[in-house]
C-alpha cells in the first residue's frame, strides 16, 4: 500500500502519478491536497508520515514544488526515512542503501515522465541489506535517542 500526498504546488503531478499507480495496479491512498488551492505542505506530509509510522502504509510519496520541505517534515517521525529524489539513480540508491520508505518529488524540477520513472524505480527497488543494515540500524538508534 502506497500513501500519497501533495500540497497545491504538487497537486497536478500527484494526479499524474496516481494515474500511473492505477495503471500499474498498485494500491494507494490519496491524503490530499485535492486541488490547486493554497494549503500548508506540512499538513499533508504529516498525514503521509503518520501512515508510515503506524504501518498502515508501507511506502509514501510526497509531492511539493521541491520535494524538500515535505521530506523534512516527514523525517520528524520516528521510523520514517524520507528522501527527495530527482532521478532514477537517487531513487534506486535511496532504497537499496538507505531503506527509504518515503519518496519526495519536486514538481517544479521534474517532468511527468521523469516522475513516473522515479516512482517506478523507487517502488521496484528493495533494500539491499548487508553492510547497509548496520547503517540503517544506526539511524534507528539515533531516532531512539533523540526522538522522545
Amino acid at each position: 500500500m502506497v500513501v500519497i500526498g501533495s500540497d497545491h504546488g504538487g497537486y497536478k503531478l500527484k494526479e499524474e502519478v496516481k494515474k500511473y499507480l492505477e495503471e500499474a495496479g498498485i494500491e494507494y491512498e490519496d491524503v490530499g491536497a485535492y486541488s490547486e488551492e493554497s494549503v500548508n505542505y506540512p499538513d499533508f506530509a504529516v498525514k503521509v508520515a503518520e501512515k508510515i509510522q503506524n504501518k498502515t502504509a508501507e511506502t509514501g510519496i510526497l509531492i511539493c514544488r521541491s520535494g524538500i520541505g515535505m521530506s523534512i517534515v516527514a523525517n520528524k517521525f520516528k521510523g520514517v526515512r524520507a528522501t527527495p529524489c530527482y532521478n532514477e539513480t537517487t531513487a534506486k540508491y535511496s532504497r537499496m542503501h538507505n531503506n527509504a520508505n518515503v519518496l519526495g518529488l519536486g514538481a517544479d524540477y521534474i517532468s511527468v515522465n521523469e516522475a513516473i520513472c522515479i516512482v517506478r524505480m523507487f517502488l521496484a527497488t528493495q533494500f539491499e541489506g548487508g553492510r547497509h543494515s548496520e547503517r540503517v540500524n544506526l539511524i534507528s538508534e539515533i531516532e531512539n535517542k533523540n526522538m522522545k
